[in-house]
């Protein structure tokens, strides 16, 4: 028997998220963390997104309740992944609780991807465990290698954390709901900067998706939240 097609997917895929690691890892030195700290984010946080947001708040002199604040406003959306694939997860809630923790946008991707429904959860699990291999070793191999390489501005990585963020984003700007909360949420956090501490601004501009709900409605069904496989570890 031939092995699935997603095994080979995920590792390819497991692969290009750690060059994201690589970069988190170099991030999260130059922040300030220490090489065991960025790897122990890694392994226990494991959402990339939300772990460029919290170093990102550190690295500017923001407090601890912003940047986990800030890491916990962009993790929100696997709580919604993993609504919709509970019903493809089998076996005790033990079992299912350990896949649950590898539920992120790479590895509903790759799981709702499938063809067949009963290669749902094999798609999740080989894509969450190539994923979270790569992710933990590119970090621990960033992380060493930041503490040599000094600023990581002049590499391009300060970058890093905005354009994933604004990939997770884009989909969402297809519809109204989704313009309008993105319009609202950039002035709130424009405003915000000059006259809060940093971290606090993301955490502020998120009420821009209330706003939207309250003006325009929520998005439509079809259109509930993606998964962006682009976005390293998410």
């Amino acid at each position: 028997m031939s092995r699935p097609s997603y095994i080979r997917d995920s590792v390819i895929m497991g692969i290009a998220v750690g060059f994201f690691g690589m970069g988190f890892g170099v991030l999260s030195v130059s922040s300030g963390l220490s090489v065991a700290q960025t790897c122990a984010m890694s392994l226990l946080v494991f959402t990339g997104a939300s772990q460029f947001a919290a170093v990102s708040v550190i690295g500017s002199g923001g407090d601890p309740i912003s940047a986990v604040g800030s890491g916990l406003l962009l993790a929100a959306r696997n709580g919604l992944y993993g609504i919709s694939l509970a019903r493809h997860l089998t076996g005790s809630w033990l079992r299912r609780s350990a896949v649950a923790q590898l539920v992120i946008d790479e590895s509903t991707a790759m799981g709702m991807g499938q063809e067949d429904p009963a290669d749902i959860e094999g798609g999740v699990l080989a894509g969450g465990i190539s994923v979270f291999l790569f992710w933990n070793l590119a970090t621990l191999i960033g992380a060493v290698a930041g503490s040599s390489i000094g600023d990581p501005n002049v590499f391009g990585l300060d970058a890093a954390f905005p354009a994933g963020f604004i990939s997770l984003a884009a989909p969402a700007l297809r519809h109204r709901p989704g313009q309008v909360a993105a319009a609202t949420g950039a002035i709130i956090g424009t405003v915000a900067i000059p006259l809060t501490p940093p971290g606090l601004p993301i955490l502020l501009s998120a009420l821009g998706a209330v706003i939207a709900l309250l003006i325009v409605g929520p998005p439509p069904a079809q259109l509930s939240p993606q998964p962006n496989p682009e976005v390293g570890a998410e």
